[in-house]
């Protein structure tokens, strides 16, 4: 048996946006469920989302953390942002995050893994890519505001996160989901075995 998930779409018989935001929106659709009944489905519309995964010469993660207004904590993250434009190419976005959140660049990028967040009631994917070789970035660091202007980076080992997630101290989606992911490609077939950064991504086309 193949584990495998399957694009499918069932009819959809109206469909309304009761709100708009600056950058995402909800949604609501009448649904045509199996047995020929119709329900309404609630969710937000997201644009996307990438995150980084940095590791350092020492296999130490760059993390940063950050008020999160929804959760009233601050978090400890791995650099992320939208994609801002439609069709945005996800590596050109997260080579953006890496700079703009930690003015650090990389010469090695693969894709980790690919999730959605909230898949019952979000249509928010995320790209996390692992990005190595890292180095200082040039020219002037970019000028943070809001939540970003109050945030901490501090580079941790791989094993230092692994412990924090599984105490229940940790729990950004794109941190946990990176770090365990990054163990499990380290304990398989190795990180040479992941994507090619520039693999196809069918929740969020893009051109290359």
């Amino acid at each position: 048996m193949v584990i495998k998930d399957t694009a499918e779409s069932w009819q959809v018989t109206e469909s309304r946006t009761p709100f708009t935001g600056n950058k995402t929106s909800v949604r609501t659709d009448a649904v045509v469920m199996p047995d020929g009944s119709t329900v309404t489905r609630d969710y937000q519309v997201h644009p996307g989302s990438v995150a980084v995964l940095a590791l350092d010469e020492e296999d130490r993660v760059i993390v940063l953390k950050q008020y999160r207004h929804p959760v009233r904590q601050k978090l400890w993250e791995i650099p992320a942002g939208l994609l801002d434009v439609p069709g945005e190419n996800p590596l050109h976005a997260a080579q953006r995050e890496l700079y703009e959140e930690a003015h650090v660049k990389a010469e090695d990028w693969r894709v980790l893994t690919d999730v959605y967040t909230t898949p019952g009631g979000c249509d928010e994917a995320v790209r996390i890519f692992l990005a190595r070789d890292l180095s200082v970035a040039e020219g002037e660091r970019f000028e943070v505001f809001e939540e970003e202007a109050d945030m901490e980076l501090a580079r941790v080992s791989l094993p230092d996160l692994t412990r924090g997630i599984l105490a229940g101290e940790l729990h950004n989606n794109c941190l946990v989901v990176g770090v365990l992911s990054l163990q499990a490609a380290l304990a398989g077939d190795g990180i040479g075995a992941l994507r090619p950064a520039d693999a196809e991504w069918p929740a969020r086309p893009y051109e290359a």
